[in-house]
Order: structure tokens, then sequence, then C-alpha cells
């Protein structure tokens, strides 16, 4: 039994009448039944068939429902089973769930009750194969160390960092704040021909113009107050290696003419120096900025641009990876259990229905922080809804409404186009080049749109 589209249950029971009975009861629910009249019977099907949810009457002649609970449990701990407890007896309920059953459910069988309970345990197997399917990822997905995904965008770009990890070539690497871009510099780094060289990295955006030029080039002594002995710059330390220039968006433009110099010349000369140093680095840069629209206006050069961009690569943020959110949750449970030596091993399905409806603006380092919390909090072997933070929880999805019953609230198509363009930026983070490649405009189409935009301009 194959089909995806509902959930396979088994049925077991000595009573064909009641098999027939549960069976249509449980079609009407969306389940795909089958039943076997015997314990014997059902242990041969789960060989050949495949069940997400297993319920049995206790009583049975041969070999008892309790007893083919806990075979069932012992060779197949992936499938749960319901067991039907004669007259609601806590005894019979307690041996149940002692042999491994999911849960009981007494006669005589109410079969919204039953088909509830089935529900349950086929979306807790779920969400257990999904786990299972997490753990085995993550460590198929470790190649370029902790950039962990097994959606679509992760797996082209995958593709693209094996293509170009062995050059030397420099890399533009971009994407939203969090999506971990100097995770794949870093990676580049570390499995490439420069490995055994030093990874330097810097933030451009992190210091005064006159700082982060003393940083890059170095400084000779006397150069300024401070300056009281000659110092290599970061491109001198990162001799055979790699220099990673973050955030190199935000870069004073006086600065970027003198980067330009450096990369085209391959030699720095430091502050205050009257002598040109030779450097063999590999430049590998990254930014959250829109390059080509901050070339378009003026505010990145568009030599600098070329010269850096020999290959980009896109980091997606984490609301276009679908289920890995899930597969980054769970790598940080681990993480973070481990850390602090707790026993929390997963996520639960409310849980994790929250964690993919939600949409990350901050994207993987905003997940890591509240995974981080809620193995903090939590007081259960799986995180729950209660522990993630406020915001998560509290979410709700908004949806631009285009239409509606009363012809008076229908919207105008310059309406319609407002809200739109304004869904679209806010899905793309507020990139004007990727924004208008979705809407299909040109860059200048999409500025003169946007200006009409409250807020925009």
């Amino acid at each position: 039994m194959s089909d995806d589209l509902c959930n396979a249950v088994l049925i077991v029971d000595d009573d064909v009448a009641m098999c027939e009975m549960l069976a249509k009861g449980l079609a009407r629910k969306g389940f795909r039944c089958d039943f076997r009249t015997s314990a014997g019977e059902a242990l041969a099907a789960m060989e050949s068939d495949s069940f997400d949810v297993v319920v049995t009457d206790l009583n049975m002649r041969a070999m008892n429902g309790l007893e083919l609970c806990a075979r069932i449990v012992a060779n197949r701990p992936d499938v749960p089973v319901v067991v039907i407890t004669a007259f609601g007896s806590l005894e019979t309920a307690i041996g149940a769930i002692r042999a491994g059953a999911y849960d009981f459910v007494p006669k005589p069988v109410d079969v919204e009750t039953l088909a509830l309970t089935v529900a349950r345990a086929a979306e807790r197997r779920a969400l257990r194969e999904e786990v299972r399917r997490l753990r085995h990822a993550l460590t198929e997905t470790r190649r370029f160390d902790q950039m962990i995904g097994d959606s679509a965008p992760m797996r082209q770009r995958g593709t693209l960092l094996s293509q170009i990890v062995e050059s030397s070539t420099s890399v533009l690497i971009t994407g939203e704040s969090g999506t971990g871009k100097e995770l794949v510099a870093g990676a580049l780094h570390r499995l490439g021909p420069r490995k055994s060289g030093s990874f330097v990295a810097i933030n451009c955006a992190a210091m005064p113009e006159p700082l982060l030029e003393s940083e890059l080039f170095g400084h000779a002594r006397g150069a300024f107050t401070d300056a009281r002995a000659d110092r290599a710059g970061l491109f001198v330390q990162a001799q055979g290696g790699t220099l990673f220039l973050d955030e190199i968006g935000d870069m004073p433009l006086t600065m970027q003419a003198k980067l330009l110099r450096a990369l085209q010349e391959r030699t720095v000369r430091p502050v205050g120096g009257d002598r040109e140093i030779a450097f063999d680095v590999r430049i590998i840069a990254a930014t959250n900025r829109d390059l080509e629209t901050a070339v378009a206006e003026h505010r990145f050069r568009e030599d600098l641009y070329f010269r850096i961009n020999v290959i980009q690569v896109a980091v997606p943020p984490l609301r276009a990876r679908g289920n890995d959110v899930l597969l980054l949750a769970q790598a940080f449970v681990q993480q973070f259990a481990a850390r602090s030596a707790k026993k929390v091993t997963g996520i639960g399905t409310a849980t994790a229905q929250r964690l993919l409806s939600y949409q990350w603006p901050g994207n993987v380092r905003e997940l890591q922080n509240a995974i981080e919390r809620a193995v903090a909090v939590t007081s259960f072997t799986e995180i729950t809804v209660d522990d993630l933070p406020e915001r998560i929880r509290d979410y709700r999805a908004s949806h631009v409404v285009v239409a509606a019953e009363d012809p008076s609230e229908l919207a105008t198509m310059d309406e319609v186009e407002r809200r739109y363009i304004a869904r679209v930026m806010q899905a793309v983070g507020g990139n004007r080049t990727l924004a208008a490649r979705v809407l299909g405009l040109d860059r200048k189409t999409l500025y003169n749109k946007l200006a009409k935009l409250p807020g925009e301009g």
C-alpha cells in the first residue's frame, strides 16, 4: 500500500462485522482501511504492505490485542497501535499502554472518537518520520560545514559551491542579514585550495573609513598618533589564504576607490608608508544590499562591483526554504540540548506548524535564537508552542485581499497593483533588483511605481 493522499489503517478483530463497521466509519473520515481477522494475519500483512496506524481489538483468539501490540512495537516501532478495550476497563487500558500502545478506545466504539485518535496517531508517526529524515539529512548536508538544507534553493546553491570551491576566483555572496553568508565564505575557504592559509574577515560597515583603511592596508610607524610601530594590514595577514569583506555594500565611496586600486594592482600601500606590498589572497565579499541598485544610484562604484562580482552566490532567505526550517530547528535543538545537558529531542507537531508558517525576517539567526530560548525554557522532551518567543507564537500570516462579496469593497486596479508590489517588496526583503525581476518590470519603472507607495521612494 503506497497512497500518499490519505493514511492507511489496518483494523484487526476476529469479528468480521465489527471490522467492516469500523472500516466504513473510518473511510468516511478520509482514511484508507484494510482489515484482518487474526493477529497472525495482521503481522503477515504488515510484512508486505505499509500501514500508518494499526487499530486492534483486545479480546481475540490465539493472540490477543496486547500481544499483537507488543509484537508490533518490537518489530515496527514506527507504526502506532490503538487498542480497543472492553468496557472501558482501567486495568486493560493500563495494560495496553504498558504494551506500547499509542492510545486506547473503550467499547462501545464511537467512530468519531476513534477517528480523532487515529488521526493523532498518524500525525505523530508522520512527525517521527520527518524527524528521522531530518536527522539523516543532517549527516548528508555536512559537506559545506553548518550550511544545512534540503530545499531546492539550497541544493542549487550546493551545486554551485561544488563547482567553484576549487577555484581562487573572487566571489560575491548576496543575501539578507542572518542568512549565513559568512558560513558560505568560510566553507569556500576551508574546502578550497587555500585552506592551509588564513581566513581573515572584516565587517566593512563596523568602523569609520580611516580605521578601515588602516585595518585593510596596515600602517607605518608614526602614520598617526597611536601608530607606535609598523602594522601589517589584513591583505598581508591573509597572504596565501582568503580575505572576507563582509557588508561591502556599506563601504564609503572614497574607500571603494582605494580598495579597487589594491585589487587591480594586487598590492597595498600601508597608511603613512612609502612602498607597495604585494599580496596573494582570494577575495570573498558579502552584502545584504542590492548592489545593482546602489550602482545605478551612484552609491557603489560600478568598476568595483564588476571586480568583486566574478561569481555571485545568492543565499536564499529562510522563508523561501520550505521544510529547511524544521531541518535547521532540529539541528539547533540537538546543539543547544547538548550544550545545556537537557533531554530535549525535537519539536512537537503544533510547534513545527508554527515554525513553518512564520516568515522569519531575521532568517537563520532568528531561528537559532528562538530554538536556543525554547530549549532553555522547556520542561518537556519536545519543544512546545508555549516555549517559542511570543512574536512567533502569536504570528498570523497576512494576505493581500483583492476580492470581496460586497462589490463596494472591491479594489481598483491601481490599488491591487499597489498592494501586490508592496507584498513582493516585503517578500524579497526590499531588494529592488530582485523585485523588478519577479514583477517583470525594468528598474526604472519599478522605481516610479515605488515612489507612489507610502513610505517608499
